[in-house]
């Protein structure tokens, strides 16, 4: 044999007693010979051999003849072992040495076994030409490679302003906000770029080794969209703005929105405000006005038992005294200096504040209550995620109640379906029961009139209309408790104290506290809510 052979291989020889097959150990760190390449061979050829025997043969690490069979086995030619890869993305071939005296095989014996085996694209004749030379046995090399499909690029728009909803309020050093620096609102002037877009590059096709067609992963493509007060270049790949204002994201869309102010208080003299873009209000919003913008509230007085709506940020420079009826809805965040009695509502941010009095609060994401006082006391404070605060409760016992680890949006969600479910039930089984009432009479002989008859068709046609609502709103239901139940985040700060009448709960496990408790965190440990140092 070649002295570049390194891997252990075997040769049959033939003798007058009988078939021997010799097996030849590694050398020079290359591996051994491989039972299950003997195996495949034997199988290939029929014939029958001691698995047993030949593996202690090859373990044995030197040379080793044995006797496979008393009979004479036809004498064998140089042979292969073909190999294509389960992708096809490559081919090898394994040398087998012939029995003493027998014929090599030449570079078109070789190539038509690898044609014989499906190979049709990638053939490496100089590989295998260096492979042939050297005939390494027992050693598969690869001869014939796919050419890979090359990747493409998918498109990406790039933003010329920060898009981050979560960014923070700047914290003076007493903890409270700093009005004058918010760093939530953007403002950009005509002309300015907004975005940029990088198309998609599609990917380039390949070739496998059986000659088949690899299609490249598909790209993902986007363009830049144009809204009031926007505008595209030429070619498409730019967006502007259109007029000075502020701009915000909003479901991958770029909005700019001019500021409607209000030079003092909305009240009479303004009556309700609706507006597309920002609202400024120097003064205060009187109780029983209405404020509705899709872009962001600043409100620079004090909001009484009044009602704003905004599709982004709504800011109190001052705060809310919303005397049990003042309401305030934001998509993004929502700031004040302190909320009493009211019911605030951020669906997809946080909310901060220096107090919350006796009012409804319920943030997406977290509720920080910090500053001189930063205490809540009072009323119900729910969070998806964290409750930060220096105080909660109060020395006079006052009830207060914390919710954090579950989305307040899914839970009124689950709500509102567990009570419609339940009316539709209810009606359901009321309209059955006079189906299976009149179904009777109809069986015994009695004739309605067209009139009922016609009712009871409308009765039927309303209780197979109620069994598909209840089909996809039980699903939902269902769908709805599994996230609650498995929801197990969450947590609540205490910087200072914790006083009795507080109820914490924490993904539907709930804390009484009993007693004063101070700087501590309520987090949820094994199906329990547990105090932990702050």
């Amino acid at each position: 044999m070649h002295m570049a052979q390194a891997n252990g291989y075997f040769q049959l020889t033939y003798e007058d007693d009988g078939t021997y097959l010799t097996i030849f150990p590694p050398v020079e760190g290359g591996t051994s010979l491989s039972i299950a390449m003997l195996d495949r061979f034997f199988y290939k050829y029929k014939i029958d051999y001691d698995k047993k025997q030949v593996a202690n043969a090859i373990s044995y690490m030197a040379e080793k003849k044995l006797r496979l069979t008393d009979g004479k086995i036809t004498p064998m030619n140089e042979s292969t072992e073909v190999e294509i890869s389960e992708d096809g993305l490559f081919c090898s071939v394994t040398l087998f040495p012939p029995a003493p005296g027998r014929s090599l095989l030449t570079i078109e014996e070789v190539i038509s076994d690898l044609v014989r085996a499906g190979v049709k694209y990638g053939l490496d004749r100089e590989a295998l030409e260096r492979y042939l030379a050297k005939r390494e046995y027992c050693t598969p090399v690869i001869l014939a490679r796919a050419t890979p499909a090359q990747p493409g690029k998918h498109a990406a728009i790039t933003y010329s302003f920060p898009t981050d909803t979560s960014a923070k309020p700047t914290i003076l050093e007493d903890g409270s906000v700093d009005f004058h620096a918010l760093n939530t609102i953007h403002a950009v002037h005509a002309g300015d770029v907004l975005a940029t877009l990088s198309p998609a590059v599609p990917g380039k096709p390949g070739i496998d080794v059986y000659g088949h067609i690899i299609k490249p992963a598909p790209v993902m493509t986007k363009t830049l969209k144009t809204t009031n007060h926007t505008y595209l270049s030429e070619d498409g790949l730019t967006l502007f703005a259109e007029v000075d204002g502020h701009v915000t994201l909003v479901d991958q869309l770029v909005f700019v929105s001019d500021v409607f102010q209000v030079a003092a208080d909305v009240d009479t003299s303004t009556g309700d405000i609706c507006c597309e873009g920002n609202v400024e209000v120097m003064g205060n919003v009187r109780t029983g006005f209405r404020i509705t913008a899709k872009g962001n509230v600043i409100v620079h007085g004090v909001v009484e038992g009044a009602e704003i709506t905004a599709g982004g940020q709504i800011i109190l420079m001052r705060g809310i005294q919303g005397m049990s009826r003042g309401k305030m809805i934001a998509d993004g965040n929502i700031i004040a200096k302190f909320i009493e009695r009211a019911s605030v509502t951020s669906k997809k941010g946080y909310i901060h504040a220096e107090a919350i009095m006796h009012s409804e609060v319920s943030a997406k994401t977290d509720v920080y209550v910090a500053g001189k006082k930063g205490f809540i006391a009072g009323g119900t404070t729910r969070s998806g995620q964290t409750i930060s605060a220096k105080v909660i409760g109060s020395n006079m016992g006052t009830a207060t109640f914390l919710e954090v680890g579950t989305d307040p949006s899914m839970v009124s969600e689950y709500k509102t379906l567990e009570k419609k479910v339940s009316e539709l039930n209810l009606e359901k089984e009321a309209l059955s029961k006079n189906l299976l009432v009149f179904a009777k009479r109809l069986s015994q002989g009695e004739k309605l009139s067209a009139e009922r008859v016609q009712a009871l068709k409308q009765a039927k046609a309303r209780v197979e209309e109620i069994s598909t609502i209840l089909e996809t709103d039980e699903e939902r239901l269902f769908e709805l408790g599994d996230c609650l139940e498995l929801s197990n985040a969450g947590v609540v700060l205490v910087d200072q104290t914790a006083y009795p009448g507080c109820k914490v709960t924490i993904s539907g496990v709930s804390y009484y506290v009993k007693s004063d408790l101070a700087h501590l965190r309520f987090v949820k440990e094994k199906g329990d809510v547990k105090i932990a140092a702050y």
